[in-house]
C-alpha cells in the first residue's frame, strides 16, 4: 500500500501531454476540461493504492457457523499494470469459518479494495484470498474470479468476449476435494 498522495496536477500535466503527444489541440472545447476530468478518475480509480483494508476486518462477529459462506457475483473493477486499461468482471468469495464471520459488505469491499489498484487478475484472486485467510483465521477460502480485459477485447488480439477466470483456493478447499468440489459448485449453481 502507498501512503502518498494521488498528486492531481501531476496526472493534468502529463495528460494534457499525452494529448499533445497524439496530435489533439487541448485548446478545442471537447478537451479543455479532460486533462482534471482524467486526474480526478485515476484518483477514483486507484483508491484502493491508499486504502488500508484492515478497516473492514472491524465488523467481524464470533458466531458458531460450521457451513459454507459465499457472496457471489460482486461486481468489480480494476487496471490492469501492463496497459493501464480497465478489465471488469464479477468475484465470488467464500470462506468456512472458524468461529468469526464477516459482515456480508465487507466482502464486496474488501473485493474493492484491492481491485482498485494496478492489478493483474491472478494477483489480485489471491490477494483476496489471502487477505481472508490472514484476518478471518476461517478453515479454507475460495476466491474465483471472471473478468473481461479491454487490453485484450479491443486492442492487440482484439478478441471481444474472452473471458479470464482465475482462482485461489486455502486451507480445506485446497486440501479436501469434496471441500473444494462443493464450494466451487455453489459458486457456479445459477440462482
Amino acid at each position: 500500500m502507498i501512503s502518498k498522495k494521488i498528486d492531481i496536477d501531476r496526472i493534468e500535466k502529463a495528460v494534457k501531454e499525452i494529448l499533445l503527444a497524439i496530435g489533439e489541440d487541448t485548446d478545442r472545447d471537447g478537451l479543455q476540461e479532460t486533462p482534471i476530468r482524467v486526474a480526478r478518475m485515476y484518483k477514483e480509480l486507484f483508491s484502493g493504492m491508499r486504502e488500508n483494508p484492515q478497516k473492514h476486518i472491524k465488523s467481524v462477529f464470533s458466531e458458531k457457523c460450521e457451513e459454507i459462506v459465499l457472496l457471489k457475483d460482486i461486481p468489480f473493477y480494476s487496471t490492469c499494470e501492463h496497459h493501464l486499461m480497465p478489465f471488469i468482471g464479477s468475484a465470488h468469495v467464500a470462506y468456512l469459518p472458524c468461529e468469526k464471520v464477516l459482515g456480508v459488505s465487507k466482502i464486496a469491499r474488501i473485493v474493492d479494495s484491492f481491485a482498485k489498484r494496478l492489478q493483474i487478475q491472478e494477483r489480485l484472486t489471491s490477494q483476496v484470498a489471502d487477505f481472508i485467510m490472514d484476518n478471518l483465521q476461517p478453515q479454507g477460502v475460495a476466491v474465483v474470479m471472471e473478468a473481461s480485459h479491454s487490453c485484450i477485447t479491443i486492442r492487440g488480439v482484439q478478441k471481444p468476449g474472452a473471458i479470464m477466470v482465475t482462482s485461489a483456493l486455502r486451507g480445506i478447499f485446497k486440501k479436501d476435494i469434496r471441500s473444494r468440489n462443493e464450494v466451487l459448485s455453489l459458486m457456479h449453481k445459477s440462482t
